[in-house]
């Protein structure tokens, strides 16, 4: 069963002038296991939030099963952590609802590629607006390292000891390949870069879709080579996302154009190592526009007109 957690009622929901800082997001310390990326992408969410001064009263996370899951319980704002794979329908009915709120999805890749691949495959293709995290680890993790849709081919992991037999799913040609509007490519460990590229996804109009590597030390530390920068690639743009300082000289800086669809999908093949803004399309209709559209443009029809016929 979901359950909804709400801001509480001990802290003031902010009024007027009243800044917001880290500290007060804060609601209780994190369970995740030492060096887990987790930690960094939620510090990146609040550091959003007080960026951009967005209130926790219009603010909304929302979360499917894994460890990517308790992210709603650790910010103070209001929170959803729903069940396996099915935060998109629970956003679809706030985003009609209440399309002022600035609303987050949260979820690992088992959640969204597996479980919930098809409610984010409709979820991309509505072009809904919020910004979609998709948390990957390569892994289950909370259950204890089963193989996940994108855990690399031959990795051992608890339910395929021998070795993972399938190709990993690439995220960024799935969602591009779905129509979306938004697609970028960040790290748990490039804090500004991180940061950034949440600002963008944010500042965007539609589903944003955006992909995070994630480490996961106590399951698979050898996933990542996070501490080095010679296999990274950093995608620039005059629109796009500034690379991460700390790796900038160590690594390749590549000029993208983030229009180009083409390009995106290019780039989308090196998903593991190119990071950046790998497309936007601000110009895509939104579910909830063309729906709103078409409730105002049905002409109202008397209930007997509806239900008479049915009369016996």
């Amino acid at each position: 069963m979901s359950t909804i957690s709400e801001a509480p009622a001990a802290v003031p929901i902010r009024e007027g002038p009243q800044e917001m800082t880290i500290k007060s997001l804060a609601i209780e310390d994190p369970r995740w296991c030492p060096g887990c990326g987790d930690f960094g992408i939620l510090m990146a969410l609040k550091r959003v939030m007080v960026d951009e001064q967005f209130n926790p009263a219009d603010t909304v996370h929302i979360s499917g099963i894994g460890c990517s899951g308790r992210t709603p319980n650790y910010i103070r704002s209001y929170g959803i952590h729903g069940i396996h794979g099915r935060a998109i329908p629970l956003a679809t009915g706030l985003i009609l609802t209440r399309p002022d709120l600035n609303i987050f999805i949260e979820s690992g890749d088992g959640d969204s590629l597996s479980i919930g691949g098809n409610h984010l495959l409709h979820g991309i293709n509505k072009n809904v607006n919020c910004v979609y995290l998709l948390f990957n680890n390569e892994l289950y993790a909370l259950t204890k390292s089963q193989t996940s849709p994108t855990t690399r081919k031959g990795h051992k992991t608890n339910t395929q000891p021998t070795g993972t037999y399938l190709d990993p799913i690439n995220p960024l040609r799935f969602a591009l390949g779905i129509g979306a509007s938004f697609v970028a490519n960040t790290a748990d460990w490039m804090s500004d870069h991180l940061v950034a590229t949440l600002k963008l996804a944010a500042a965007h109009t539609g589903f944003s879709f955006v992909h995070i590597s994630q480490r996961c030390p106590h399951f698979d530390p050898n996933a990542f080579q996070h501490k080095k920068a010679d296999w990274m690639t950093f995608l620039t743009h005059k629109n796009g996302v500034t690379p991460e300082r700390r790796f900038v000289k160590k690594a390749e800086v590549r000029e993208h154009d983030p229009s180009d669809l083409q390009a995106a999908f290019d780039a989308a093949e090196h998903f593991k190592s190119w990071f950046g803004l790998i497309y936007q399309n601000s110009d895509k209709p939104r579910y909830e526009e063309i729906l709103r559209a078409e409730l105002e443009s049905t002409p109202p029809k008397p209930r007997s007109a509806l239900l008479d016929k049915y009369l016996i």
